[in-house]
């Protein structure tokens, strides 16, 4: 692209910066394994709803007199690994920009980070659409949801509201098509531990598909699974999709358990939890379990059962929290930092 002056770039970039809030997505096909590690691409199909429950605020703004990125977490510096992630984020950006400052970023979830709730996928959709606008970028979506994606593959997903698919081997996500009724489906999210995972998303997935026997089978099989899902959702047949996602998730999970050394996210509250979700489906409940690389649980259920399930899952011993949710929207911008 052309280069700029310093006086075009220093016009063009809001001098208070910009905010942009983003939403968790928990991914009812998985997406479990990379096709390209260099460039951060998913080796199996995924799809998602995006959740308006949880959500993150990152604020971006560059500054000419900042020597190095500062990266603030939950009101805490990010450590080594989080902070040299968000700067190859912001680096992309100011390539395309032209831009040589550094940042100042401050971002905060509304829910617990880190421990298998997609904190990564809001926080990188959130970062990405906030650093382009504090850089004077306005892109589209699709190519938003690429740069987030080239940091957190999840994140691509929620750049979009509502139900989002990504293809094995895409670079950008896109909605996917849902029956009307969808709008009545709930996630209910049973918070079965505090405080931040042991093994992190991308070191355990790296694990898997490296160790475990079972990987294999699992990239032949998401894909017919992904496909099943989609053709449900896009038709209404709820058990159907929950179905699939249960399926799905297992089948991931198989895959860790499989792993040298073996990848087990689960705790006992999870079982239980998951228990739960069966004996109020065998009672007539609409309610499917999913769980990401984490200890909680998700339950798919319907907005007139949804008060039903989440006092169950508030009944079983060891969970701290249980959290309801509608489908969300798209990442926005909500103005200066």
């Amino acid at each position: 692209m052309p280069s700029l002056t310093n006086a075009a770039v220093e016009a063009r970039v809001p001098p208070a910066g910009c905010r942009a809030v983003a939403h968790s997505n928990i991914a009812l096909a998985k997406y479990w394994g990379k096709r390209d590690i260099e460039r951060n691409l998913p080796d199996v199909p995924s799809l998602s709803l995006t959740l308006a429950a949880l959500s993150t605020t990152t604020r971006v703004r560059f500054d000419p007199d900042a020597r190095a990125d500062e990266v603030t977490l939950n009101g805490a510096p990010a450590d080594a690994g989080a902070a040299a992630k968000v700067s190859a984020l912001l680096d992309r950006v100011r390539a395309t920009a032209g831009l040589g400052w550094r940042a100042r970023v401050t971002s905060d979830n509304d829910f617990p980070t880190a421990s298998g709730l997609a904190s990564s996928a809001s926080g990188f959709a959130a970062l990405a659409l906030a650093a382009l606008g504090a850089a004077g970028l306005s892109w589209a979506p699709p190519a938003v949801s690429a740069l987030a994606r080239a940091s957190s593959v999840s994140a691509a997903r929620s750049v979009f509201g509502g139900f989002v698919a990504l293809e094995a081997g895409a670079s950008e996500a896109a909605p996917a098509a849902a029956a009307e009724a969808a709008s009545a489906l709930r996630m209910v999210i049973a918070v079965t531990e505090t405080g931040p995972k042991k093994v992190g998303s991308t070191q355990g997935m790296l694990g898997t598909q490296r160790t475990s026997p079972y990987y294999e089978a699992w990239r032949s099989a998401a894909p017919r699974i992904y496909t099943e899902l989609r053709a449900a959702l896009a038709g209404g047949e709820f058990e159907r999709v929950g179905d699939a996602m249960e399926h799905s998730t297992l089948c991931m999970h198989a895959t860790m358990l499989a792993a040298t050394p073996a990848l087990i996210y689960w705790n006992p509250q999870t079982l239980a939890v998951t228990s739960r979700v069966r004996e109020l489906r065998a009672s007539g409940a609409f309610a499917y379990f999913t769980m990401d690389a984490g200890p909680h649980v998700k339950v798919l259920t319907l907005a007139d059962q949804a008060e039903r399930v989440r006092r169950e899952l508030e009944a079983v011993p060891g969970v701290h929290r249980v959290i309801v949710s509608a489908a969300g929207g798209a990442a926005r911008l909500e103005g200066a930092a």
